[in-house]
């Protein structure tokens, strides 16, 4: 049997199959991303649940694999030259597992690093803007007279939106035919900000056809229905 006892997480989170990928999540934005490439891979693997409730983020256990205390956070017991690998921020883990799937990332080198300038896209924009428009908008930012912060993640917002739907007129997925690891990166925070933040009409979504058109068949995929919902 697989021993991860070198790793303090698994003893808040002991594993009940250690020879499979660990993943520490909470279905948000960026832990979905996570657990929809391992439901889209099939590499297997057992989910934990943090819970933000419980202050689980900022345990000594889970600090000791994420140290800026966020979700999502893996240990794949059967890492690089077969040793367990812990690995901490979403992008990375997405560009880790799908080079271990062999799958979501172009095996040519124009095409990789053309995807991973998406999944960078979302990284660096897409999530840490519409993350405060969605504070500014739905939580205790709402509640601020002084709109122009609001007013400015609106405003990056409705630009990040019309750079994605200007790269998708005339594709199925952000790299063309192909669906990768930039989709998955991507359309999770889309759904999130008209979904569960409710900005669809502050930012104008309607607007942007060709990102509704994508996201609309991003979740008709079984493995995002079910990575969506992980763990539960």
């Amino acid at each position: 049997m697989t021993d991860l006892s070198a790793f303090p997480i698994t003893k808040k989170w002991p594993a009940r199959h250690p020879d499979r990928i660990q993943l520490y999540s909470l279905p948000t934005p960026n832990g979905v991303k996570v657990s929809i490439l391992l439901e889209e891979t099939g590499l297997p693997y057992e989910a934990h649940r943090v819970s933000f409730d419980a202050r689980d983020q900022f345990s000594p256990e889970f600090l000791s694999l994420s140290p800026n205390n966020k979700i999502p956070a893996i240990v794949d017991p059967n890492g690089p030259e077969g040793k367990p690998l812990g690995l901490f921020e979403s992008g990375a883990i997405l560009i880790y597992l799908a080079s271990k799937a062999g799958k979501f990332l172009p095996a040519d080198t124009a095409g990789r690093y053309e995807t991973l300038q998406w999944v960078m896209f979302q990284m660096g924009g897409i999530g840490p803007m519409f993350g405060q428009l969605g504070f500014f908008h739905k939580f205790a930012g709402k509640n601020y007279e002084d709109k122009r912060p609001r007013d400015r993640y609106v405003d990056e917002s409705k630009r990040l939106l019309a750079v994605l739907d200007q790269r998708l007129e005339g594709r199925d997925w952000v790299m063309g035919d192909e669906y990768t690891i930039a989709d998955i990166a991507i359309l999770p925070w889309v759904r999130n900000l008209v979904g569960f933040y409710e900005a669809g009409e502050l930012v104008e979504f309607s607007r942007f056809k060709n990102v509704a058109r994508v996201l609309e068949a991003f979740v008709a995929r079984p493995a995002v229905a079910r990575g969506l919902t992980i763990p539960g």
